[in-house]
C-alpha cells in the first residue's frame, strides 16, 4: 500500500515516513502545497496525509482541487489544536478524517488503517480468504491459525490484492501501490514476488489472469465465479 504524507515540517515529515515504513506502507513525501497538489494528481495513492498550512499552497485549496478532479483518494487532513474552522473547512473540501497537532503515531496509522479498508469496502482489520488471515494492524498473515513469515514487499502485494479481493489487479497497478516514486520500479519483479507468495500461502490463493494481470480468491469458492480456461 503507497501512502503520501504532505507536511512542511521536515522533522515531523521525516517521523511519520519512518513509521508508516515500519508499518509496511510505501512512502512518498511532499514538502508544500503545489509538490503535494502534483503527486497526488498525477501518482496513485492508497491515502493522503495532509497538512492544511502548507507554503506556496494551502491545503484545503489543494484538497478542493483534488476533489474537483475527481481525485477519491482517502485524505487524512493534519490541523492546529485549536483550528476548529480549519477542520470544518478541511471536511468541506473533501476530508475523510482529520487528526489534531500534537498526535500519537499509532493513532495516525490506524486512521489511515481504517480510511484504506473503508475505501476498499472492508469493515474490519482483519482481510480473510478462506483459510487466510491478514491483520491491518500487525502486518501478519496467518493460514489456519499458523503464522506464515513474509517479507515486507510480500506484505505490500498481499495486503493490496486482500483490500481489491475478487478483482483481477494489473502488473501495472500493483507496482504503482507498492513501491515508493523514487524506487527503480520493474513491473516484472512482481512476477517473482507473486511466485514467492504462493510458495508461502499456496497456490490456489493468487490466481493469475493471462494478460490481464491477478486476482485473489478462496481457493474453495473464487474459482467457480470465472472461467477456469482464463486461470493459468
Amino acid at each position: 500500500m503507497r501512502v503520501l504524507v504532505v507536511e512542511d515540517d521536515k522533522r515531523l515529515s521525516a517521523q511519520l515516513k519512518e513509521a508508516l515504513e515500519k508499518a509496511g506502507y510505501a512512502v512518498d513525501q511532499a514538502f508544500d502545497g503545489e509538490e503535494g497538489h502534483f503527486l497526488g494528481d498525477t501518482e496513485p495513492y492508497d491515502a493522503i496525509v495532509l497538512d492544511l498550512g502548507l507554503p506556496i499552497k494551502d491545503g484545503v485549496s489543494v484538497l478542493r482541487e483534488w476533489r474537483k478532479a475527481g481525485r477519491a483518494t482517502p485524505v487524512l487532513i493534519l490541523t492546529a489544536r485549536d483550528a476548529w474552522s480549519e477542520k470544518v473547512a478541511g471536511f468541506d473540501a473533501g476530508a475523510d478524517d482529520y487528526l489534531a497537532k500534537p498526535f500519537h503515531l499509532e493513532e495516525l496509522l490506524a486512521r489511515l488503517r481504517a480510511l484504506i479498508r473503508r475505501s476498499a469496502g472492508q469493515a474490519t482489520s482483519s482481510l480473510d480468504c478462506g483459510e487466510l488471515s491478514f491483520d491491518t494492524r500487525s502486518g501478519t498473515c496467518t493460514i489456519a491459525g499458523k503464522d506464515v513469515p513474509l517479507t515486507a514487499h510480500e506484505v505490500r502485494i498481499l495486503a493490496y490484492l486482500l483490500h481489491h479481493k475478487g478483482r483481477i489487479v494489473s502488473r501495472t497497478e500493483l507496482t504503482e501501490h507498492v513501491y515508493a516514486q523514487d524506487f527503480d520500479r520493474d513491473s516484472n519483479t512482481i512476477e517473482v514476488f507473486i511466485g514467492r507468495l504462493r510458495k508461502k500461502i499456496g497456490e490456489g490463493f493468487i490466481h493469475t489472469h493471462r494478460g490481464q494481470g491477478y486476482r485473489m480468491a478462496d481457493p474453495d469458492a473464487g474459482a467457480r465465479s470465472f472461467n477456469s480456461e482464463s486461470l493459468k
